[in-house]
């Protein structure tokens, strides 16, 4: 045999294009992870402006005019209206300029992002500096000590993700790579279910009661880890039923190469260059760290929109899991033989 014949039988049509997909997903995965977090920006990031009526506008103005566009500015009644608009998530941060002195006030929310908090604090002082005004910080929604740079949401919701479709992936191919019949998919998503509680629940103790990392209620992230855990798992499932193995991949092109960086993890989404913070909130990682954060500083405030992203997630991989699996005959495999032996055998999962 030559060598020839022997690279043919060790390394078959199929596997060498699995193996170009995978070279694919690795190149796209440095791409979107550099592209996104290389050099991050603060662009129109929602800040309001406190001032007395006839300065109001012109600072406004001023502030919407700066270098890069970094705020987008916008008038605020009062003081107690912008700590309102900040704890709703409607705006990052907020400026309350004082009538009589020449100390202003910073409103920011480092547990929406201490990046974020940081670079407002920097924009803002240059501005000040320039009118020769003084300015405080006052952090209206602080990060955990625990929560280092008030990433612990993120990666909670990162292994949330991770678990999703891993447990989906293993569900999938202990088995074949899609599902024979209605009753086997049933028996997946029933799986898929039980476990994504397990893991919602395991992931709060260890983020809460055991490191003590992310403060806000036990019972909220646990079901959004549930939540999480599950719209990835179904989706993986419903893209493996259409795709076999592939599916996969496009998991993993889905949640972790566009996902993960987008999610406002590492950097808030201002930060994020156009693209990326378009994405970033229709996608689980993204859905699942804003959520995080809201339920841990912000009173569980905003959460709405992100958690219909996720059910969505749910919803249609759920769906299409259950009606992909109506092509195929009830007992019988993918490859056509049956799954049920003989009486009283055993339908695999």
């Amino acid at each position: 045999m030559t060598f020839v014949d022997e690279v043919k039988n060790a390394v078959t049509p199929r596997a060498a294009l699995l193996v170009i997909g995978v070279l694919g997903l690795q190149l796209l995965f440095i791409a979107s992870y550099v592209g996104a977090l290389h050099k991050p920006t603060p662009t129109d990031v929602a800040f309001g402006v406190v001032a007395p009526r006839q300065m109001s506008q012109q600072l406004v103005d001023r502030l919407d005019g700066l270098p890069g566009g970094p705020l987008d500015p916008r008038a605020v009644s009062s003081a107690a209206e912008a700590r309102e608009q900040i704890t709703n998530r409607d705006i990052d941060g907020a400026l309350i300029v004082s009538p009589k002195g020449r100390t202003d006030t910073l409103l920011v929310a480092s547990g929406g992002g201490t990046v974020l908090s940081g670079a407002l604090e920097k924009i803002i002082a240059q501005v000040e500096g320039s009118q020769q005004r003084a300015v405080r910080t006052v952090d209206v929604a602080p990060a955990s000590a625990d929560d280092f740079d008030g990433l612990s949401s993120f990666y909670l919701v990162v292994g949330w993700c991770v678990g999703g479709y891993l447990c989906a992936s293993i569900l999938a191919i202990s088995a074949g790579t899609k599902p024979a019949n209605r009753q086997r998919a049933t028996i997946r998503t029933l799986v898929m279910a039980l476990y994504a509680i397990a893991g919602g629940i395991g992931g709060a103790v260890i983020i809460g009661p055991i490191l003590g990392a992310l403060p806000g209620s036990f019972w909220g992230l646990a079901g959004l880890g549930a939540l999480v855990v599950f719209s990835v798992g179904m989706i993986t499932l419903a893209l493996e039923a259409l795709t076999g193995i592939v599916g996969i991949g496009l998991a993993v092109l889905i949640i972790v190469i566009a996902g993960n960086p987008s999610a406002g993890g590492a950097f808030p989404l201002p930060m994020l260059p156009d693209f990326w913070r378009t994405i970033g909130p229709a996608l689980p990682p993204g859905a699942g760290t804003w959520v995080a954060r809201s339920i841990a500083y912000f009173r569980g405030n905003a959460v709405t929109g992100p958690l219909l992203v996720l059910s969505a997630w749910a919803v249609v991989g759920t769906a299409l899991t259950l009606l992909l699996s109506m092509r195929h005959r009830a007992g019988r495999d993918d490859d056509g033989t049956e799954t049920a032996r003989a009486a009283g055998g055993s339908t695999a999962v």
